[in-house]
């Protein structure tokens, strides 16, 4: 990544070359995931869409700083990170499960700042209005591994990967069970909703919620496969963000993916 300013530093990492013009997508990660969830969707983007992805702090070469619990604060030292990011070029957020709800809270904050996001993506994640999700309020290693597990994250069942996981995760659940959502003024930015046909988390019809959290009208999109569709629809998932983002695509929309 290359960027300037330490904020932007610490927060932002940016994948692949772009063309000139090329619009910004900044992603937001999964509980106890981090920026390099990204590197496949932000070659299926590129060069048209540049991907600078959020790496939270407490994990990958973040690892040894302390954890964020609140997911305010998440959201407020990412808006502050893109806020003081250099470049003209415009914007989208796109937020997978928990990165849903930051990206979520970070448009709000940008919203206010005069610095309204092109658009926002919510994927797998049930609007803020409906309430905590079902397991928000895992707090237990044990129940947590086992969610994960549950969720198709297999790789946690090797012992290394567990201890240098667990701290993120916790963490991340911590910011989930103190996440309360406050009534405000819409997003004055369209939202595109995106789910997966067999999520246990959040059903496809449940994340239209999401499209009264703006005053410009959105759009919600479903993609077959369970919580992680996205590792295994990058393509189609990228079509789908290019489309709504107003960029040319090479290949048609595939016939699987539906949209609303």
């Amino acid at each position: 990544m290359t960027s300037h300013g330490p904020l932007a530093e610490s927060w932002l990492r940016r994948f692949g070359l772009a063309t000139e013009g090329a619009l910004r997508l900044v992603c937001f990660p999964h509980a106890g995931g981090g920026a390099s969830s990204f590197h496949s969707f932000a070659r299926a983007l590129g060069p048209q869409v540049e991907v600078l992805a959020v790496q939270y702090p407490g994990r990958q070469d973040r690892r040894h700083e302390p954890p964020l619990p609140r997911l305010s604060e998440l959201a407020d030292r990412t808006a502050q990170a893109l806020l003081a990011s250099p470049g003209g070029a415009p914007y989208a957020l796109f937020g997978h499960s928990l990165g849903a709800l930051v990206a979520y809270e970070t448009a709000r904050r940008l919203d206010r700042a005069g610095a309204t996001p092109h658009r926002l993506f919510v994927s797998a994640r049930c609007a803020p209005t409906t309430g905590p999700g079902p397991t928000d309020q895992l707090a237990d290693d044990a129940a947590l591994l086992a969610e994960v597990r549950r969720l198709g994250g297999d790789a946690l069942d090797d012992p290394e990967v567990q201890t240098l996981a667990l701290p993120a995760l916790r963490a991340d659940y911590q910011a989930l069970r103190s996440y309360t959502w406050r009534d405000g003024p819409g997003l004055r930015c369209p939202v595109t909703a995106m789910a997966g046909t067999e999520d246990p988390l959040c059903a496809p019809g449940d994340v239209t919620d999401w499209l009264r959290l703006s005053v410009v009208p959105g759009r919600s999109r479903v993609f077959p496969g369970g919580h992680f569709y996205l590792q295994d629809r990058v393509t189609e998932v990228a079509r789908a963000v290019m489309t709504d983002l107003g960029r040319r695509t090479s290949h048609a929309a595939p016939a699987h993916a539906t949209a609303t």
